[in-house]
């Protein structure tokens, strides 16, 4: 039976529930006030994030644009040192060497004495290679830069007929020369690595079969190219069974190469050139995207769904199989001058920023990514920018935004649930450290976060950010002055304002 209220205790009773009432309408109000600006985030770690989500790749591009050829000081026998410093500064965690010139490259033709090395022709990219820089010089180039290297194999030419021969050369490598490729480099004892002048190995753990083989209709078709994979990666394991190997799974082979060869790689690759301009009303092509600040804005905001879309058509080829993917090529592809003129501005770099947050959400399965070429003379979708014949190399606006994830990103991914208005979050954590990868998609406005962290409190808080006119060109003239990285502290209750067409790294020190 209730007990029965005094007249005392009944008005209490409806003090209290008005208070209650009035208060929970007050955080209700306030909730509803915040709701834009709420980003709250799961500590709960998800999956382990690989350090290889930044990677590098170098290839020699003939007379396209000077890229390898560009970056050695011919005089010296050495690597530019500006080159080297200007990829110190970009951390890259791996550098990857190939691409299609790997279907024509011998590599015994880029080892041994330099004076003797042959020059050879590059069948795709046009001019000679003069063959200085091989293997040696490529670990060499990795070794001080602090990257882990990925060799690509001449993988039979991927089957294209167009590059079996060249002037009485023949240029398509078998399995064989790839596994001595492998035992030159890998064997403590390889007689002819040594005989070169080498007592200790040049490591390589990563190794690539095929390169953008289903691109290519003339050459290798499905069942062909999964027959060679297994053919390479015996004869390569015969020789070091620890080596990674990453087998080629682009255009929906993916399901059908980890079922027949599956046990044979650690890897499948796939990769990504794409134009997110429109044919019919381009605002990106040529110099148009200085015609139309908002509308080259708005185009490149939405870029990174296209780089979604591709990374989740290959997920889903795969039907469910836990099978880890390698995106070792990807960066946009837009007609201009210089090849996507528009990729020197900082708009580019905020858009970049975004995929770069896509490529970490997709980090349970994406193990190696990247989101440019490395070096050159003159393509815009460069990482580093070499003037020639002499200069200061530097960062392009990609660059600049992997230099900055690099350094600021933890171990482990965790969920970001609630995001403010106009921005494009992504969040890890390594221990009591939490790191958020922060792009505020606004072109002239600055965006509002307050954070919510359930079971923790904030400790310190400091970020890492770019915020540039978007459309600031960087180059050799201003590349010191524009783009540049500034750090500021946070308040630690969470209430923080990300400035207009920026990217940032934010550092949270966490108690509880």
């Amino acid at each position: 039976m209730a007990r029965q209220l005094s007249r005392r205790d009944a008005v209490k009773s409806l003090v209290v529930g008005a208070t209650a009432a009035t208060l929970a309408s007050a955080r209700n109000a306030h909730a509803a006030a915040e709701k834009g600006s709420l980003l709250q985030v799961d500590l709960t770690p998800r999956f382990e994030l690989s350090p290889y989500l930044y990677m590098q790749f170098m290839e020699p591009l003939g007379v396209t644009d000077s890229s390898v050829e560009a970056s050695w000081d011919h005089v010296q026998d050495r690597w530019r040192p500006d080159v080297i410093a200007a990829t110190q500064d970009l951390a890259p965690t791996m550098m990857r060497w190939g691409g299609i010139f790997t279907d024509f490259y011998r590599w015994r033709e880029g080892v041994g004495p330099r004076g003797k090395r042959p020059t050879m022709v590059n069948l795709m990219w046009g001019g000679l290679e003069s063959n200085q820089i091989g293997t040696a010089e490529f670990i060499d180039f990795c070794r001080q830069v602090k990257s882990e290297p990925l060799m690509c194999v001449n993988f039979a030419g991927d089957g294209r007929k167009q590059y079996r021969e060249a002037k009485g050369s023949m240029r398509w490598g078998d399995a064989q020369e790839a596994a001595d490729w492998v035992a030159y480099c890998n064997d403590p004892d390889n007689a002819e690595r040594r005989g070169h002048g080498f007592a200790d190995p040049l490591p390589i753990r990563y190794w690539q079969l095929g390169n953008e083989t289903s691109y290519d209709n003339g050459g290798f078709n499905k069942s062909e190219a999964i027959a060679k994979t297994i053919e390479f990666s015996k004869a390569m394991r015969k020789v070091d069974p620890s080596i990674q190997l990453i087998a080629w799974g682009d255009s929906g082979w993916a399901a059908d190469m980890h079922e027949q060869a599956g046990e044979h790689v650690d890897m499948l690759a796939f990769h990504q050139m794409f134009n997110p301009d429109s044919d019919e009303r381009p605002v990106l092509r040529g110099e148009l995207y200085r015609r139309d600040p908002a509308a080259t804005w708005d185009c490149l905001m939405n870029a990174w769904q296209i780089n979604d879309r591709k990374i989740r058509e290959t997920r889903d080829g795969l039907k469910g199989r836990d099978v880890p993917l390698a995106m070792t090529e990807c960066h946009f592809a837009i007609p201009g001058r210089d090849r996507c003129d528009v990729l020197s501005t900082w708009a580019t770099g905020v858009s970049y920023g975004r995929i770069l947050n896509n490529h970490q959400r997709h980090g349970d399965v994406l193990k190696i990514a990247t989101a440019a070429d490395f070096c050159g003379t003159r393509w815009q979708v460069n990482a580093v920018m070499i003037p020639v014949p002499h200069g200061k190399s530097y960062l392009m606006p990609v660059a600049r935004v992997m230099k900055l994830y690099r350094r600021h990103i933890g171990e482990q991914a965790v969920e970001v649930t609630d995001v403010p208005d106009g921005l494009d979050v992504v969040a890890s954590r390594t221990g009591d450290k939490l790191f958020l990868h922060v792009v505020n998609t606004n072109r002239d406005r600055a965006a509002s976060a307050e954070l919510s962290l359930a079971g923790a409190t904030i400790r310190s808080a400091t970020a890492f950010e770019i915020a540039d006119d978007p459309m600031v060109e960087v180059s050799d003239l201003n590349s010191d002055d524009v783009m540049q990285i500034a750090e500021r502290t946070l308040s630690n209750d969470g209430k923080w304002e990300f400035p207009a067409a920026s990217v940032s790294a934010v550092e949270i020190e966490l108690t509880g």
